[in-house]
């Protein structure tokens, strides 16, 4: 099952796991474009408490892609920052353990 197209201006953006349980959803659209640097603040601030109890220990994907998350400080390379654009899909994958 694929995630529906985001709305003009919007990315999709995915939640697995413990990610899901702490927003209640399966998937959101959010404003793009947004520095992926950015991305833990935005979603801190949405779902107050995320970034300690899910996203410090998550990967994250954009468009199937696995990516490096910057730190929300870190100024250096601005210029060759990753940005997420309108239609991308991005993830957030936290840990699972299995018995």
């Amino acid at each position: 099952m694929s995630a529906p197209k985001p709305p003009k201006g919007h990315f999709n953006i995915l939640y697995f796991a413990s990610a899901s349980s702490h927003t209640g959803k399966d998937m959101e659209a959010l404003p793009a474009p947004l520095p992926l640097r950015k991305l833990f603040d935005t979603l801190e601030e949405r779902y107050q408490g995320i970034r300690a109890t899910v996203l410090d220990h998550s990967l994250v994907t954009i468009n199937l892609s696995y990516v490096d998350m910057p730190s929300s400080e870190d100024k250096d390379g601005e210029d060759n920052a990753v940005v997420i654009q309108e239609g991308d899909e991005v993830a957030i994958i936290p840990p699972v353990s299995s018995g």
